[in-house]
């Protein structure tokens, strides 16, 4: 195949797309960890147990909720790559079947989430702390099955590049679930008080109507008619669901290394007590608000990575790739000189200063503050690596970095400072950047090193112009 035929793109129109595609996209992002922070923020001014019984209940969830963001990733590139290559009816199918694939994992996961009190206690919880956070799981599990939809039917939009979609059915879910919120946990409105209950019941229903909403939206959008998602949905597709299952499932495994890593983090400062694991919860929120930006991109370079590929140009894989490395290390640079020159200001956000621990919270969460800014860098370029070798279908091999990266280094690393060095919270938060930063390496040499390894073995392309 010669340059003629395929017509690659200069690093500034890859700039171009990728800020196009990937703007909308961090304000998705940004727009859905609202949705947890306001279900923090309003825990937090209940008191200091309600929220750190939300912060493990909230890291729950989202173990549970990592797996429908794979299979989500896993659409990506097989939409984008059939798009890139004029291939209607592969769109089709990997559409469906991903919504298939999602609709099942959200019923399966409904009964572990049912024994959330259970699973706490097992790891050591206080049994308050798990009551509470029962309490809110009990309802806030049902709005898995709706955010299941919403990842896949927001997975065909991000590859057919109608990022502005994506953030405005977000905003509506954000703006929806804290109006809710108001309403259930302190019985505005004419509501009544429900507390914990009240964010779960919120949380649920906002999910719900968001996913009515962007079905709506999915179904009438001019750009996806032609390619009749839902048309005949019902009708089972085995070949394109395995898949979207093989190539989600590594996705779903290595988001879960990193996640389950934050969630085991938040476990062993459980253990240390009450007024560390609420400063945890907080600074928590923060990095994640800030991982946002860098995640967003990376969404965007993954399907730009994608449709590359589709193209058979190879040239343009690589450009894809590196213009999102550079937009991520920028952001991620000034993101950690604001986590480090407004700490106190960030955290007193999170806080009801009429509470009479609230200066103790501050002064906990400090410190992981500023170990949240040293790991900014690292976890902006791992999660870019990562994304970048899924657009090219590389999952297996980047699934085993990640647990040996995020378990075997960060996990391992963190306990040990945290308890037989005596560092305490601030202990845990090391080994989280130790973890990412191993993952950091190991991924991006494998992107940089993707032909010589092999990896675009049967994606004959052009190689220079």
């Amino acid at each position: 195949m010669t340059a003629s035929i395929i017509q690659e793109k200069t690093m500034r129109e890859h700039f171009r797309a990728t800020l196009i595609l990937g703007l909308p996209l961090v304000g998705a992002q940004l727009a859905q960890m609202m949705v947890n922070v306001t279900d923090t923020v309003m825990l937090g001014w209940l008191g200091t147990e309600e929220l750190a019984a939300g912060t493990l209940a909230f890291q729950m969830l989202f173990i549970f909720l990592i797996f429908g963001l794979g299979f989500g990733a896993a659409m990506m590139p097989l939409i984008a790559g059939a798009l890139g290559s004029d291939d209607p009816r592969a769109v089709r199918r990997a559409s469906r079947m991903g919504l298939w694939a999602l609709f099942a994992l959200s019923l399966l996961f409904q009964t572990p989430l049912w024994f959330t009190q259970d699973f706490l206690l097992l790891l050591g919880q206080k049994e308050n702390l798990a009551e509470l956070a029962q309490s809110y799981m009990r309802f806030a599990q049902w709005s898995l099955i709706p955010a299941f939809i919403v990842i896949g039917l927001r997975a065909i939009l991000t590859s057919f590049e109608k990022a502005n979609a994506v953030l405005l059915s977000t905003l509506f879910a954000v703006v929806l679930n804290g109006i809710l919120n108001y309403a259930l946990i302190f019985g505005n409105f004419g509501a009544p008080r429900l507390e914990m209950v009240g964010a779960g019941i919120a949380t649920t229903i906002a999910t719900f109507v968001t996913a009515v909403v962007v079905w709506i939206y999915v179904m009438r959008a001019d750009i996806a008619k032609p390619y009749e998602i839902f048309v005949r949905l019902w009708r089972p597709d085995w070949f394109a669901l395995k898949e979207i299952v093989f190539l989600g499932l590594p996705i779903s495994l290595t988001i879960f290394a990193e996640a389950g890593l934050f969630s085991a983090a938040s476990v062993m400062i459980g253990w240390i007590g009450t007024i560390e694991l609420a400063a945890h919860g907080i600074a928590l929120q923060v990095a994640s608000m800030a991982f946002m930006v860098p995640l967003g991109f990376a969404q965007a370079g993954s399907v730009r990575v994608g449709h590359a590929l589709g193209r058979q140009s190879l040239v343009d894989v690589g450009r894809a790739g590196y213009i999102t490395f550079f937009i991520a290390i920028v952001f991620s640079i000034f993101s950690a000189l604001i986590f480090i020159l407004f700490s106190e200001f960030l955290i007193g956000l999170f806080v009801d200063f009429r509470n009479s621990d609230a200066s103790l919270v501050i002064r906990a969460a400090v410190p992981l503050i500023w170990m949240a800014a040293a790991f900014q860098l690292v976890d902006s370029v791992q999660v870019v690596a990562a994304s970048g070798l899924r657009g090219i279908k590389d999952t297996k091999i980047p699934m085993v970095i990640a647990i040996i990266s995020y378990w075997g280094v960060g996990l391992t690393v963190g306990y040990v400072l945290a308890f037989p060095a005596g560092f305490g919270a601030a202990g845990v938060w090391a080994g989280l950047a130790c973890g990412l930063a191993v993952a950091a390496i190991a991924l991006t040499y494998r992107f940089a090193y993707r032909e010589k390894l092999g990896l675009l073995k049967g994606h004959g392309a052009s190689h220079s112009r």
